[in-house]
């Protein structure tokens, strides 16, 4: 299982953090510190291969390319191969590329809601879900399309009917269907506060 992403600026400035197994913020923040601890000391001429038990605990490893101004980071278990995950960023890279005509730092922190939909078609819940970049652009396009007609529909009347709430690690999460099932066929999920909407 992939335990974590991370794309990093050389200055150790996290671009993308993603955890698949729960960590509190402060441990992310002090992880994040620890793998860009490992990553700047680092020679350009040794393996990509890091073991990553002191920080992530038994059973980890890291693997990561540097381009230019980032570091691409995957921590995994043991179930996943080393090799596939040093080519998994690849594929991360490529659809990027695909994405933003030659990616750079500048693109990843302006359109980072299409970086975390690009990941998620990639990667989702720490197992490994699409490894043609071709596809993943694909799927991303769509979203995009999809995205832009939702956007050019207008404002609709709102009337929420409540359906039910429940807590899961400490997160209270609430669901309301937002007007009736044939005019937005939608709900809200409200979590600790934030409304996203679920179509």
């Amino acid at each position: 299982m992939i335990r974590a992403v991370m794309v990093m600026s050389t200055q150790g400035k996290p671009r993308l953090t993603r955890f698949y197994d729960y960590q509190s913020p402060e441990r992310q923040q002090e992880l994040i510190r620890s793998v860009y601890g490992v990553l700047c000391g680092r020679a350009e001429n040794v393996s990509n291969f890091v073991q990553t038990e002191a920080i992530f605990g038994p059973d980890t490893r890291m693997v990561y390319k540097h381009y230019a101004t980032l570091y691409l980071v995957l921590v995994f278990d043991s179930s996943e191969n080393e090799l596939a995950m040093l080519d998994l960023i690849q594929v991360f890279v490529e659809t990027l590329d695909k994405c933003f005509k030659n990616v750079c730092e500048l693109d990843i922190v302006f359109n980072f809601d299409k970086m975390h939909t690009i990941l998620d078609e990639i990667v989702l819940g720490g197992q490994v879900l699409e490894t043609s970049s071709d596809e993943v652009l694909k799927a991303v396009e769509e979203i995009t399309k999809l995205e832009k007609s939702t956007n050019a529909i207008g404002p609709v009347p709102i009337s929420k009917s409540f359906i039910g709430s429940f807590q899961h690690s400490g997160l209270t999460f609430s669901l309301e269907q937002q007007g009736s099932a044939q005019s937005c066929g939608c709900c809200l999920l409200r979590l600790n506060g934030q409304i996203w909407k679920i179509f």
